[in-house]
């Protein structure tokens, strides 16, 4: 049953995700957390399940919307349900170019020493913006 609930969440989540990706982004960066900062690269062992529940069910999920579920989307909604949990996260957008000289994006989501999503690749890509979902009553001062 706590399966069931948190890819019922997952689902969610990943709804908001597409649906903040479709808005313009510098209406949504601000609840995104404290640009150009990150989060501590240590966690408490106990989040480490937590993180990886969250991790899994958003792979898992995003193979099952109806709606584009890729890299951005998927960080964003990992961001909130980790949130939600109050457990820090810093997420990434980098930008490189594939073998054609286009240009390509990625974004990713750490939380402590953990990759949440898009971990596949990012060292491909130069980080050009991060996002630090801080816990603590702090997050929103920008």
């Amino acid at each position: 049953m706590k399966t069931k609930l948190l890819l019922a969440e997952s689902f969610f989540y990943l709804g908001l995700g597409r649906y903040l990706k479709s808005i313009p982004f510098s209406k949504v960066a601000p609840s995104l957390g404290h640009y150009m900062e990150e989060t501590a690269y240590e966690t408490i062992n106990l989040n480490k399940k937590t993180i990886a529940s969250v991790s899994q069910a958003i792979n898992i999920m995003s193979k099952y919307t109806f709606w584009e579920s890729q890299c951005l989307v998927k960080a964003i909604a990992a961001m909130k349900m980790l949130e939600k949990r109050n457990i820090e996260s810093t997420l990434y957008l980098g930008t490189a170019r594939d073998e054609t000289g286009e240009l390509v994006a990625h974004a990713w989501l750490r939380s402590g020493p953990y990759f949440v999503t898009g971990s596949e690749g990012k060292e491909k890509y130069t980080v050009v913006g991060k996002f630090a979902k801080k816990i603590g009553g702090y997050e929103n001062e920008t």
